[in-house]
């Protein structure tokens, strides 16, 4: 829908020259009606004019910059409603090389043996089960065969398989028990001896002395270049999804030093059971934070825990049994998988942080976890306003009809990943069959329900939008997001769950803003919103569509100033 005249002369201030014209160009704005455009006009970091080239053009001054957009296409800045930071870290030591399978995995713990001294800790984390060409974990024998003489501690998320030497200085054995009511679990083998998979905690060894140590230049030199290369790809705002204060300084620095390439959203991390008056006491510390006051380039919008464990590792709360699993380690046939907060405490820390008009979210994977959370807010939502803190479900990968319909009568939004389809999908229809994953990432039903979902990553290695862990690239998640496409599979995983090319852009663009608390400011190409916007080499709503994820951003703009060109 072409922007009319009338439009463009209502809502057009007059009184200055714009800073910037971008002309003759394909603007796809993004906003309510989805309209299109030839051309925006920029005045002091905001929008003030959306429309056609003449109109536009007729607003410039001695001082404003044209810009020829020469047909290419422009868009609103993309959003991620979920990465982590510190993943700018990973590799300040040592670059670490992509793991294909357990014969990569082994080979890597060689060479870090050979890097350390006997009784060293190595410890691997994030290189996922689900994406080794095996489908499982290595072993205990093939942990101690590659690292007799040092303690070997294999991290996937909340779980850990470790080799005999870690479970021996961990002090786990056959007679090993967790305090009551911890959720963990230690998996044993039909003897009774430990497997070397811990479930939901580890063994708590201490790392060696690191040979190279990052200082805090280092880590906010390497953090400005991870922001950056967000900006490099399209993306204005990012939401750092567990937050502490270290960093919540470093960005605060950022934006004092006008360095900030990208808005940032912070969701503070929150150990959930810890004694309740140091609870309460860090909840009330975020709740006064000057930082939870409405700002568009930093702001507190919230806290997050985790309510359950991992689909990546087997671990997630699930409605029905996961199943026996040699890949997961899982020999119990009634294991569901780890709740990790009493529904009391949930309820405790909700209404808390709800009541402040602060957005709660949880890390809740599994179909039972969703529901657990889902049920917590309804409870909370008789007293306080779901629906106006913008309360959240994170990851939400399995999802019950009646959960979706729940979420959205209650005005619940959730933060999803479409890139674990991508990477993921393969091994997850392996194990839990096609009839379960239809509950995947059920995209098509929520957006039918009118359920506001917003599009993130979950980063949290390397930099580099498509060798990081997980890949950052928006355009390789809006492509998963309308094929369904998995790797290594022909098929995709249950079409009927795709949205179109125009809601994967809302995926990134307004469902995320209005998630993050920033739709009255960015999100859309409109007269009054944030100049955030880019510049790419290609159409995403008629471009092939396998080509949609090599899609080149040639210019970004964080209000109307350029923070990243080709």
């Amino acid at each position: 829908m072409r922007i009319p005249a009338l439009f463009f002369a209502l809502t057009l201030p007059l009184a200055a020259a714009p800073d910037l014209i971008l002309h003759h160009g394909r603007v796809i704005t993004v906003d309510e009606r989805f309209s299109f455009a030839e051309a925006v006009a920029v005045e002091a970091g905001r929008i003030v004019a959306v429309g056609d080239n003449d109109e536009v053009l007729a607003l410039k001054g001695e001082g404003t910059e044209l810009l020829d957009m020469q047909g290419k296409t422009l868009l609103p800045g993309l959003m991620d409603s979920h990465v982590h930071p510190s993943a700018a870290m990973t590799e300040f030591e040592h670059e670490i090389p992509t793991m294909e399978n357990i014969a990569d995995v082994l080979a890597y713990i060689r060479t870090r043996v050979a890097a350390s001294q006997p009784g060293d800790l190595i410890s691997l984390r994030q290189i996922f089960i689900t994406r080794l060409e095996e489908g499982r974990y290595p072993t205990r024998a093939e942990l101690d065969e590659v690292a007799p003489e040092n303690p070997v501690v294999f991290s996937t998320g909340p779980d850990s398989m470790c080799n005999s030497l870690a479970l021996k200085q961990g002090k786990i054995d056959r007679d090993f028990k967790l305090p009551e009511g911890h959720p963990g679990k230690v998996e044993k083998d039909a003897n009774g001896e430990p497997t070397g998979l811990l479930r939901g905690f580890g063994p708590g060894l201490k790392s060696a002395k690191k040979a190279k140590s990052a200082t805090t230049e280092d880590t906010y030199n390497r953090t400005l270049e991870l922001f950056r290369d967000y900006a490099s790809v399209g993306l204005t705002t990012i939401a750092d999804r567990n937050s502490g204060s270290s960093l919540l300084a470093l960005y605060e620095k950022m934006r004092e030093k006008k360095e900030l390439p990208v808005r940032v959203r912070v969701s503070m991390g929150l150990n959930a059971m810890s004694l309740w008056p140091a609870m309460e006491k860090s909840m009330e510390d975020i709740i006064k934070h000057p930082l939870t006051k409405p700002d568009p380039e930093l702001q507190i919008i919230g806290t997050k825990v985790f309510l359950d464990g991992g689909m990546l590792t087997g671990s997630s709360f699930m409605s029905k049994p996961w199943g026996v699993s040699e890949a997961y380690g899982i020999s119990d046939p009634t294991y569901r998988g780890e709740q990790k907060i009493p529904v009391d405490r949930l309820r405790q820390m909700v209404a808390k942080i709800a009541g402040a008009g602060l957005q709660f979210t949880a890390h809740s994977v599994g179909d039972a976890a969703v529901a657990t959370l889902l049920g917590v807010y309804e409870d909370v939502n008789r007293e306080t306003s779901i629906r106006d803190s913008r309360s959240s479900v994170t990851h939400c990968n399995f999802m019950q009809p009646e959960s979706i319909a729940k979420a959205a009568a209650l005005g619940v939004c959730v933060d999803l990943q479409p890139i674990w389809l991508h990477m993921d999908g393969r091994t997850l229809t392996r194990h839990f069959g096609e009839k379960r994953m239809a509950l995947f990432q059920p995209l098509r039903a929520c957006f039918d329900q009118k359920l506001i979902v917003g599009g993130g990553s979950d980063h949290m290695q390397k930099i580099g939008s498509f060798r990081s862990v997980n890949p950052y690239n928006p355009w390789l998640g809006m492509w998963t997001a309308i094929t369904r496409q998995a790797r290594k599979l022909d098929q995709p995983v249950h079409i009927q769950n795709a949205i179109t090319r125009e809601e994967a852009l809302r995926l990134y663009t307004t469902n995320n803003a209005y998630l993050l608390k920033l739709e009255k400011d960015t999100g859309s190409i409109e007269k009054g919103r944030l100049a955030d916007l880019i510049l790419v080499d290609r159409d995403p709503l008629n471009c092939l569509i396998d080509d949609l994820p090599q899609t080149v951003v040639l210019k970004t703009w964080l209000g109307g100033k350029v923070v990243f060109e080709k």
